[in-house]
């Protein structure tokens, strides 16, 4: 068995469930890269590569989430997951899972999770890892892990979220809401927006804060107004881009520069929840970041010169 080529063909599947137990791309990534190394220098052979190597790389998505959630508790502000571009893991009999296990809202509701129930409802529920597959990668019994499913799927299924299934109107709606941002179109950007939208925005307090949290659709869609027709006068761009998933964008400064990631939570035709990440820790795997400090600051310059230009 060619050991290498063989972790290669299941390394996405490791990084999937690794980044559903920690919601981190970069700790998802050193998971993994530490599930490799613990194969390289082990001399175990297994019949199941497949089995062994999800057992290692949950076990050390375990250890990691303790310190993580130690971290979290700290954070400054709101704290979001750190957002996917792609998921690199497809299995067309599991699509619905994956995707509904990869949204911001689903994530969030993990965090809610003890780390054993957050595993084994991953293995279980996302993955279809049998109960004798996961006893052994967390460490439990099979009866103790049928309990674990059983009181995780209840907690994800009384907070969990219902978002549109129709991938094309939700991008429409999409396509719509970014072109109303940069045309600063307030009433078309109310009409997209449910009347108790909330936009939540979580920058670790290492970047400006647009807002701390804004709820309902006259006040989301008058602040979206001012404020990014003023982003366009300094050559700011967002492009459309699926996250975890969901319809969302990514913007840049003017060198290309990650300012932003932007998610949408769509349902009934309507934009529910409007989460952003400005965070740089959070955004440095998609790209070079930007100074988000130095473009608020040429924002906020652009937004005196057009008030003068109106004054006139």
């Amino acid at each position: 068995m060619n050991r290498a080529r063989t972790f290669e063909e299941l390394r996405p599947l490791l990084f999937s469930i690794a980044y559903r137990i920690l919601s981190s791309v970069t700790e998802a990534e050193d998971a993994v890269q530490e599930t490799w190394l613990r194969w390289e220098a082990s001399e175990a052979r297994t019949e199941s590569p497949k089995a062994y190597l999800s057992t290692v790389v949950t076990r050390v998505a375990l250890d990691v989430l303790q310190s993580a959630r130690v971290r979290r508790e700290a954070y400054t502000g709101t704290w979001f997951p750190e957002p996917l571009l792609s998921d690199p893991y497809q299995d067309p009999e599991r699509s619905a899972e994956l995707a509904d296990s990869l949204s911001m809202a689903a994530l969030l509701l993990m965090e809610r999770l003890s780390p054993l129930e957050r595993a084994v409802f991953v293995l279980r529920e996302v993955f279809a890892f049998n109960f004798e597959e996961i006893a052994a990668a967390v460490g439990r019994s099979e009866s103790a892990c049928r309990q674990l499913a059983v009181r995780a799927r209840r907690h994800m299924e009384e907070g969990r979220p219902r978002f549109d299934a129709d991938q094309r109107e939700r991008d429409k709606l999409a396509e719509r809401f970014f072109n109303a941002l940069r045309e600063g179109d307030v009433d078309d950007l109310r009409d997209l927006l449910a009347a108790d939208v909330s936009m939540v925005g979580d920058s670790g307090g290492k970047s400006p804060q647009l807002a701390r949290g804004i709820m309902g659709a006259d006040n989301v869609a008058r602040l979206f107004a001012a404020y990014f027709p003023m982003l366009v006068r300094i050559d700011v761009t967002w492009q459309p881009h699926e996250l975890n998933g969901q319809p969302g964008a990514i913007f840049c400064d003017r060198e290309g520069k990650v300012l932003a990631a932007m998610v949408l939570d769509v349902r009934e035709g309507q934009i529910q929840t409007i989460r952003s990440v400005t965070n740089p820790d959070k955004l440095a795997h998609i790209g070079p970041v930007a100074d988000a400090w130095a473009v608020s600051r040429e924002a906020n310059r652009a937004a005196r010169a057009a008030r003068r230009e109106q004054e006139g």
